[in-house]
């Protein structure tokens, strides 16, 4: 496989990525899968309600950005929830749908009413869920998986096995769990690696992705939380081992900190990794905005990937940098190119931290005659930066036009 660290108009990362030491352990799979859960994990978020359009007008965006799989929700939850899953359905997306379901027969029968291609089965995968959450014992939750499933094969569906929690047991409880449910004649397509509470590291979830692959031998899916800032450095772990799905959410919403953000994680792994997920990352943004907005929870300015101030500075140094390298090649300055994600040229910004730079974009931009002497720059800075300070922000147009004007008597 070839890696390209650096490509001409997208992305320029570090060379030590590519390196023979570092590829020698990668074992992506050949084809990497996205399955999006926003309208189910996503919409566990405290306050994240979406109503039946809403999910049906995320589903269209996630469709058209490229994403394989949408978990459109889990139909035992409301009617709504139902006839919204039914409805997504009903779009001929190309886009696999699932929807979540209990480790019950009519769950499974209300699931194929709504006509989708899969269901994600949930049954605690450790002992203190099963125990503590549940009150069932092992052989109770192994009768059930096998009975669910089975119903599920036979009615047509794709089933992934979802062992909730199963990043906390033990590594032979899970693979025995799993094994007995097939050795018993149950079925399922795939299990999902979860990480309900956000608890791997890197290395936890590679290993115990290594294992399942090898021990139940059944492709593996990651479902991976953000308690530790870390789900998007866990799913590429578990994908490096030999994962073929990544579940993730748009904006990374779900309960507590959040799930697996699907922007980062692509990105990553297209120009840090050279893995392509088939994802159209000009497509994030608007994808990324729509969520915000139905959901009620904003995009940070700085957010990785979708954020609207991530291509712009204020400092005096990096923006004399990018006056000299930006028609060169902008890359120089950026570490792949606001056009792979549709996002805005540059803006440079004006406050305490600005330099000569700064003024020589602003006076271009404003339409402004250049300012040769440079001391007539400093003392026009110094009134920015006093502005700037006192108001404990950037400055606007009008207050630059307002400090030149004074100046120069335009």
């Amino acid at each position: 496989m070839s890696y390209n660290f650096k490509v001409d108009g997208k992305w320029w990362v570090s060379e030590a990525n590519f390196a023979d030491e570092v590829t020698k352990d990668f074992h992506f799979p050949e084809k990497i899968e996205i399955l999006d859960t926003t309208l189910r994990d996503g919409e566990q978020e405290i306050g994240i309600i979406f109503t039946k359009e809403e999910k049906v007008a995320i589903a269209k965006k996630l469709d058209a950005a490229g994403v394989q799989r949408i978990e459109a929700g889990c139909p035992a939850t409301s009617d709504e929830d139902a006839a919204a899953i039914k409805a997504i359905c009903d779009l001929g997306l190309k886009a696999d749908i699932y929807c979540f379901v209990r480790g019950v027969l009519s769950d499974m029968d209300l699931a194929k009413s709504c006509g989708v291609d899969g269901v994600i089965m949930e049954i605690p995968g450790s002992p203190q869920m099963l125990g503590g959450g549940m009150k069932w014992g092992v052989e109770k939750a192994v009768n059930s998986a096998i009975e669910a499933t089975r119903h599920a094969k036979e009615l047509g569906l794709k089933i992934t096995y979802f062992p909730s929690d199963g990043s906390r047991a033990n590594i032979d409880f899970l693979c025995d769990m799993l094994n007995a449910v097939l050795d018993g004649g149950g079925y399922f397509d795939s299990v999902a690696l979860v990480d309900t509470f956000g608890a791997f590291s890197p290395e936890g979830a590679a290993y115990m992705t290594r294992e399942i692959l090898k021990r139940v031998g059944k492709p593996v899916e990651a479902h991976f939380h953000e308690d530790f800032g870390l789900s998007v450095a866990t799913t590429i772990e578990a994908l490096k081992a030999g994962a073929s799905v990544a579940h993730v959410t748009v904006n990374g919403i779900g309960e507590r900190a959040g799930s697996c953000p699907i922007e980062p994680l692509v990105m990553s792994l297209q120009c840090l990794y050279g893995q392509d997920t088939g994802i159209k990352y000009d497509q994030l943004i608007p994808l990324a905005k729509l969520v915000a907005e139905l959901s009620g929870k904003p995009i940070p300015p700085t957010k990785a990937i979708v954020g609207d101030r991530l291509f712009g500075w204020s400092t005096g140094l990096p923006v004399g940098y990018y006056r000299k390298s930006k028609d060169v090649n902008p890359l120089i300055m950026m570490p792949y190119h606001f056009t792979m994600t549709g996002q805005h040229e540059p803006y440079i910004y004006m406050d305490k931290k600005s330099g000569g730079a700064n003024v020589e974009f602003w006076n271009e931009r404003l339409g402004l005659k250049a300012i040769e002497d440079k001391d007539l720059v400093k003392a026009l800075l110094k009134k920015i930066k006093e502005l700037s300070i006192e108001k404990k922000a950037v400055i606007t147009d009008e207050e630059y036009l307002a400090f030149y004007n004074e100046m120069f008597g335009e």
